[in-house]
Order: structure tokens, then C-alpha cells, then sequence
């Protein structure tokens, strides 16, 4: 309410002297009362002391009012020149009228007094704080976010305070985002130009090579040409990557939702790694729920081996689902299943398991690889960040955008690993 405690105020100090004028006037009103009381029992007296043949009863009949003869007073009180219109018949009532009239003339004035000192104090506080605010704006539009306002008042002013300040808070919270953007985005263009140095490097000196031998033996030619053409691989996937993650990051990537069947989406993200597969050994043992299904890499080709197939289990796996865009979950997929099979030693197993219930759908992805540090294990999702057993031509960048597609078809990921016992990487899709 506007002004309220303003206005409480005021009405406070009203009560106040409203109170105290109305104590003042019963107290004057008492001392009226006993003077008159004192003059008639003084008349009383005198008319029973010089008249002891008038009954008493007749005297307290008169004092009552039974019998009218004011006309005979009047003219009694007139006779000795006292007119009851304009003076009072008993001294000392006329000052106990004046008195009377004075108390209530200063209780008026002291009141309003209050409420002049209450509105001057208050505009004083109003224009020192609205003053206080254009400082305070005056001080952000310089950018300067290190302010405080502490106000627990509900008045429009404190109000406005606490708005600004959340202003303020939110204007430090994206300038310090801003910041951390600008140096992320620094570094990350220092690194993106410190891993296309080397590639570019190789290829340029392989190509002069080739250029100044032009009588080199076809083997050592065609050597570097395939050489060079998997150094153009690697920088296109590394481009191809970063503007993905820029989609995501500017928000511009559509997703196309749409229900996702778990078990086709590990089939194909398995094909689509089966030669880096096949060339460690590796196996991949995907388990959902009482389906085990364990596939095996010969020449490229996928063996299915199910060890329980009957209707009703395999119904149970294939229904395992969740929502979300098919194309950017495979990629995502993908590239953390990738970095299980970089770092798991050859001859080793990866193990996948789903499963779904009426909260998420959790994949989990877990290899036999040498772990990764505890130092390492919070930076595990940030760009460009490679941990201790980052192989040589690991980016930093894999595990990062699958992170990005994850959380952009409103699930999360966490990452469990211990040195020599392998890492488990754990995927939720909320419903």
C-alpha cells in the first residue's frame, strides 16, 4: 500500500494527542465539576445554618430542579450584575473555560506540528534515497556491479531499490558469463589453431615433398598421400565438430523429437565404429535387461549372438524407448562410446545396458579402460580438455558435444571412474 507506514505514523501520533487532549479535558472537567459542587454545597450550608426551619428535603428538591423559580434567579443574579450569557455566576468558571479552550487550541497545534516534522523527515529520507538510486544507476551505467542495497522496508522506494539490485545482480551475473565466454572462446580459438597447426604443417611439408621428388618410388608417394588424406579427415571432423557445437551453443539446431528406439540407436552407433573395433579386438556387450546381446567385430561384419530370445524378452528390450532427435542422439552416442574405445586396451570389453521406468530411460556405458584421474574427473566434459591419459591425437572435444545433444533432449550425464577398474558413463532422459 503507498505510504503505508506514513500513514500509520501519522495516524499513531493523532491517536496520541487526540488521547492526551481528551485526558486533559476530563481531568478539567472534574475540577469544573468539584467547584461547582464546592459552591453548592456551600449554599447548602449557609441556608441550613441561617434557615434551620426549611426542610432539608425542600433544599436537595431546589438543587434538582423540582420546583422552576429560574425566572426569580435570573432576575436575582441580574439585579447584582451578573448576566449568565455573558459570565459565568461562580468565579473562577470563565478561567476554567479558557484553560479548556487552550488545551484543545495547543493539542491542535502540537499535532499539527508532529505532522509537519513527520512529512518533512519523511520527504528528507524520500529525497536522500532517490538520490541514493540515481547514484546507483548512475553507477551502473559505468559497469560497476560491486553494489549493494540492503532495504527491508515495503515502501515504493525500497522496492524500486531491491528491483535494481536484482538488476544488478543479473547484469554482474552476464557481464562475469560475458567474461568467461571471451577468454573460453579465447582459448578455445588457441587451441583449435595449435591442433590445425600440426596437421596442416605435415601436410604442407609432405606436399612439398612430393612436389621437389618428382622421381619419388610410387610406395613412399603413395604413403604420404594416404597420409595426408587422413590428416584432411581428421581437421574435417574436427571443423565439422565445432560448428555443431556452435549450433547448439547459438541455439539454432531444430530438434526433431520423436520417439527413439534404444536398441536400434546402439545397433547403429556400433556399425558405425565396427572397424575402429575391429582393429582392437574389442567386444561390446550390450545388455538390456534380460536381454544379452554380445556382438562381436570380424572383418567389420556384426555377429548377433542372443543368449535368451525368447518372445517376451525380446519384446521387453524393444520397448525400451525415449524422446528425442534420432540423428543427434547417434552422434552423441557415438562419440562417447568413441572415447570408451580409445581408452580401453585391446582385447577388451565395453558394456551397455538401458533400462526404463515411469521417471527416465538410463543407458549405461562402462569399459575395461585404465581409468581416469580424480583431478581429471570434473573436466571430463569440457572443451578441449585432455586429461593425463588423453591419447596424442585426442581433441578435447567429443565428449563435450555429446554433453551439448544430451542435455538439449532434456537429459544429463554423469561420468564414475576409477584408476585400473575402468569408467562408467551414465545417461538419463527425463520424461
Amino acid at each position: 500500500m503507498k505510504n503505508t507506514k506514513l500513514i500509520t505514523l501519522i495516524t499513531l501520533v493523532t491517536l496520541i494527542v487526540m488521547i492526551s487532549n481528551v485526558i486533559v479535558t476530563m481531568n478539567q472537567f472534574k475540577d469544573f465539576q468539584n467547584k461547582v459542587n464546592l459552591v453548592i454545597a456551600n449554599i447548602v450550608g449557609i441556608i441550613r445554618e441561617k434557615y434551620p426551619e426549611i426542610n432539608e428535603e425542600e433544599v436537595i428538591s431546589i438543587l434538582n430542579m423540582k420546583e422552576n423559580s429560574l425566572t426569580t434567579g435570573y432576575n436575582i443574579l441580574e439585579k447584582y450584575g451578573i448576566n449568565t450569557n455573558e459570565i459565568y455566576a461562580i468565579d473562577g468558571m470563565e478561567k476554567q473555560e479558557k484553560d479548556t479552550i487552550v488545551t484543545n487550541i495547543i493539542s491542535i497545534i502540537i499535532l499539527f506540528v508532529i505532522i509537519i516534522i513527520i512529512l518533512f523527515i519523511n520527504s528528507k529520507i524520500r529525497k536522500r534515497n532517490i538520490q541514493s538510486i540515481i547514484k546507483y544507476i548512475e553507477e551502473l551505467n559505468k559497469k560497476n556491479y560491486n553494489l549493494q542495497i540492503e532495504k527491508n522496508s515495503e515502501d515504493e522506494l525500497s522496492n524500486l531499490s531491491n528491483e535494481l539490485y536484482k538488476i544488478t545482480v543479473m547484469l554482474k551475473e552476464q557481464a562475469e558469463a560475458s567474461l568467461k565466454d571471451k577468454k573460453a572462446l579465447q582459448n578455445s580459438l588457441e587451441d583449435i589453431s595449435h591442433q590445425l597447426k600440426t596437421p596442416l604443417t605435415s601436410i604442407s611439408i609432405m606436399l612439398d615433398n612430393i612436389r621437389e621428388n618428382p622421381n619419388m618410388d610410387e610406395h613412399t608417394k603413395q604413403k604420404f598421400i594416404y597420409e595426408i588424406n587422413r590428416q584432411i579427415e581428421w581437421i574435417n571432423w574436427l571443423v565439422i565438430s565445432l560448428l555443431k557445437l556452435s549450433k547448439l551453443d547459438s541455439n539454432t539446431v531444430t530438434f526433431v523429437k520423436r520417439k527413439i528406439e534404444v536398441k536400434k540407436l546402439i545397433k547403429n552407433v556400433i556399425q558405425n565404429l565396427a572397424i575402429p573395433l575391429d582393429i582392437k579386438q574389442q567386444k561390446i556387450i550390450v545388455n538390456g535387461k534380460s536381454l544379452i546381446e554380445t556382438i562381436d567385430y570380424n572383418e567389420s561384419k556384426i555377429l548377433n549372438n542372443k543368449l535368451e530370445s525368447s518372445e517376451k524378452e525380446k519384446n521387453t528390450t524393444t520397448d525400451v524407448k525415449f524422446i528425442g532427435d534420432y540423428n543427434w542422439e547417434l552422434e552423441a552416442i557415438t562419440n562417447i562410446i568413441k572415447n570408451c574405445i580409445e581408452h580401453t586396451p585391446e582385447n577388451k570389453n565395453i558394456y551397455i545396458n538401458f533400462e526404463e521406468n515411469n521417471f527416465y530411460t538410463k543407458i549405461t556405458i562402462k569399459d575395461e579402460g585404465v581409468g581416469i584421474d580424480k583431478e581429471d574427473i570434473k573436466h571430463i566434459f569440457e572443451r578441449f580438455y585432455k586429461g593425463k591419459n588423453s591419447s596424442e591425437n585426442s581433441v578435447g572435444i567429443g565428449l563435450a558435444l555429446a554433453k551439448s545433444i544430451i542435455e538439449k533432449d532434456n537429459g544429463y550425464i554423469l561420468c564414475f571412474s576409477k584408476k585400473e577398474e575402468g569408467t562408467t558413463f551414465e545417461i538419463k532422459y527425463m520424461k
